[in-house]
């Protein structure tokens, strides 16, 4: 089976050649070939989940400095608060 290394790349028909010595007839080499190939589709490549990566992990670094700097408001409103009150 040759398989690209973006895994976007199937070749049918090494699969087929590795099916028929071992009694496999050759529609049903075609068939499951195709099946094999199709199943395929529509999965991720290692560039799709390196651009998914890069994206979460920039989200994710935003959300988190969105989170200390409320974090550090609440903590500071709650200081200056109990000053007031006691």
């Amino acid at each position: 089976m040759a398989i690209s290394d973006d895994a976007t790349e199937f070749d049918t028909l090494a699969v087929a050649r590795r099916l028929k010595p071992v009694g496999v007839d050759s529609r049903q080499t075609e068939t499951q070939a195709e099946a094999l190939r199709d199943s395929r589709a529509g999965l991720a490549t290692k560039a799709d989940l390196e651009v998914g990566l890069a994206t979460l992990g920039a989200g994710l670094r935003a959300d988190l400095y969105r989170a200390l700097w409320l974090q550090t408001g609440i903590i500071v409103g709650t200081i200056i608060a109990a000053k007031l009150v006691g």
